[in-house]
């Protein structure tokens, strides 16, 4: 069944947590985590005198960031939907019959 949950282990900087999901979200959570673990291990190759702390408000404001372009894109979508909508509506107006 498609909507139905169960428990993964996820790990994340080093440490493994427990996850209730359902199985269609599983792969998208455990390539979340991927990604996570691998830009962590680029801030810390790269700076070698912050911490693990440092490292995880990095990466959460980098996705943070990512996030809000996404949400301002889809915004913009829907509004480009509207205008495309009104300029056919319009055209049908103002083309010769």
């Amino acid at each position: 069944m498609e909507g139905e949950e169960f428990t993964i282990r996820v790990k994340v900087a080093d440490r493994y947590y427990p996850l209730r999901i359902r199985r269609k979200d599983e792969e998208m959570v455990r390539k979340a985590a991927q990604g996570i673990n691998e830009k962590l291990m680029q801030y810390e190759k790269r700076y070698a005198d912050m911490d693990s702390q440092d490292f995880l408000a990095m990466v959460l404001l980098q996705y943070g960031v990512k996030l809000l372009k996404c949400e301002e894109n889809a915004d913009i979508s829907s509004l480009m939907d509207s205008i495309r909508e009104v300029t056919r509506e319009l055209q049908g107006y103002l083309s010769p019959a």
